[in-house]
């Protein structure tokens, strides 16, 4: 279908207009939420935000559908979702992507079955895996150890995996990284039909990239069974409001609907919803000039930061490195460590002094997500701020980085049996060697350096503290200072 004729099927916004119709009735009612159409919101709420968003904060009324058994405006905005995504049918998540990737994988995974996916898999996916009980086949995601970033997977290491471990049940891949590193996709989706086995990607920072032809290819294009999209990251939607994404027979709908309601609330926010319909009619109508704006922006950016000495930015890939076969140019990286500075510090130096917020620190560099939210006055800012940043003084920083992602920490458990299992909590000095019973990643991006079931190793507790002591924050770890870690008891 040509982009013009998709739009001539996406100008309406169904539920958006339904809840508008509702929140405009009156009504004297008798159900949840309490703060009845906004009449019991508390005072300071409703003097900063005003009264109207409340009247729309409305239950599954009668003429509002149900999100788990949709048959009227839901069920409406779900089918143009999944035409304006090219999906056989897709699926309104309020539970974020976290609630899509936990779903997708007790679709396809039952206890004991295998499931092969990267190791830097959102945290998200280790849930999944410890609801499921599936065991996880890990494959590495290639690192460029001169940038010290982690890049994506090969279809030759998907090959080993499939080779090694033919009775696995699903592959799930990340796609693209938090930097916006693409693998090659097309390939891998062949690899893994062939094998009749389902491919799920984990599309969260991809919603955007059907709608340009110069963004890497989204990957229901490439055939992929499942995708998971956070709408509100990269499109209009608010946050918390996602998309799961299904085609082929490889995974029943029927089943993908069952999972769901295990892991989204009975009592779905209306206004995510509402939100998520207006993102589709935005992007649908108005996507090719969207992007376009977007791409040249983020271009702008690119090429003006990279001329300030003493930084360097991630660009397109222009040989075949393997695990970079494509850049979302939308995203922005920008090494900092040549000025003396760790990600960290640059973080907050440009929050602070120059209100400019990142996405995502580490150790040597800063991320930035571009969006059809900015604006060119946004990039401006930007750029001065990195200006004013070089600066300071250039002293060279010396971080002995110690690189998550190599070699892949041996499995004792399964992520399930470890989580249940009876555990205790020692010095992390001594937890060397001991099977670690904690989920403990930075965050964002939320990509375990240590999760349940996995050996603990010198160089994981090397990591965790180098980026604590860098002004990193670390999340699901009882103690924060890590100064113990709960391990499963010998």
């Amino acid at each position: 279908m040509k982009f013009s004729d998709r739009v001539s099927l996406q100008t309406t916004a169904p539920l958006v207009e339904c809840l508008q119709s509702l929140s405009q009735q009156p009504q004297t009612p008798f159900y949840a939420p309490g703060h009845k159409r906004g009449q019991g919101i508390p005072p300071n709420l409703k003097q900063w935000l005003g009264k109207t968003v409340f009247t729309a904060d409305l239950p599954e009324l009668p003429e509002f559908d149900n999100l788990f058994a949709p048959q009227g405006v839901i069920a409406a905005a779900q089918n143009l979702a999944a035409e304006c995504f090219g999906a056989a049918q897709t699926w309104f998540l309020v539970n974020g992507s976290t609630s899509g990737v936990v779903a997708a994988i007790l679709a396809t995974c039952n206890p004991g079955d295998k499931l092969i996916l990267p190791r830097n898999s959102h945290q998200s996916a280790i849930a999944g895996l410890v609801l499921s009980g599936a065991v996880p086949i890990f494959i590495n995601p290639e690192y460029d150890p001169h940038r010290d970033l982690t890049l994506n997977v090969t279809p030759a290491a998907v090959q080993a995996a499939l080779n090694a471990h033919p009775d696995s049940k699903a592959v799930f891949l990340v796609n693209p990284t938090y930097q916006g590193i693409c693998s090659d996709l097309a390939a891998i989706a062949s690899l893994v039909h062939q094998h009749h086995l389902p491919l799920i990607i984990d599309e969260a920072h991809g919603a955007h990239f059907g709608f340009h032809e110069n963004l890497p290819p989204a990957a229901l294009s490439v055939k992929a069974d499942i995708t998971i999209q956070s709408t509100h990251k990269v499109l209009g939607a608010m946050s918390q409001a996602a998309m799961l994404h299904q085609q082929g027979d490889r995974v029943s709908p029927q089943r993908i609907s069952q999972t769901l309601q295990f892991v989204q609330s009975t009592s779905p926010n209306a206004l995510l919803l509402a939100s998520l319909d207006a993102a589709r009619q935005q992007i649908a109508t108005q996507g090719q000039a969207l992007m376009a704006q977007t791409l040249q922006y983020s271009d702008r950016a690119r090429h003006q930061i990279a001329q300030i000495p003493g930084l360097s930015v991630l660009n397109p890939p222009d040989t075949g490195q393997p695990g970079f076969f494509a850049l979302d140019r939308t995203r922005l990286t920008v090494w900092v460590d040549k000025l003396g500075l760790t990600g960290f510090e640059a973080d907050e130096i440009l929050n602070e002094q120059l209100n400019i917020v990142a996405e995502l620190p580490l150790l040597r560099s800063l991320t930035f997500m571009i969006t059809l939210g900015n604006t060119a006055a946004d990039i401006t800012a930007l750029c001065q701020g990195f200006a004013t940043l070089a600066h300071r003084p250039q002293i060279p920083l010396t971080v002995d980085a110690v690189s998550p992602s190599t070699p892949l920490p041996q499995l004792a458990l399964t992520p399930r049996q470890a989580y249940f299992a009876p555990t205790e909590t020692i010095s992390s000095q001594k937890a060397r060697d001991r099977i670690s019973a904690e989920l403990i990643c930075p965050y964002p991006p939320g990509i375990p350096i240590l999760m349940p079931g996995e050996v603990i190793t010198a160089d994981a507790i090397a990591y965790l503290q180098q980026v604590l002591a860098l002004g990193g924050q670390i999340t699901g770890c009882s103690d924060p200072t890590l100064t113990t870690l709960r391990v499963v008891k010998s």
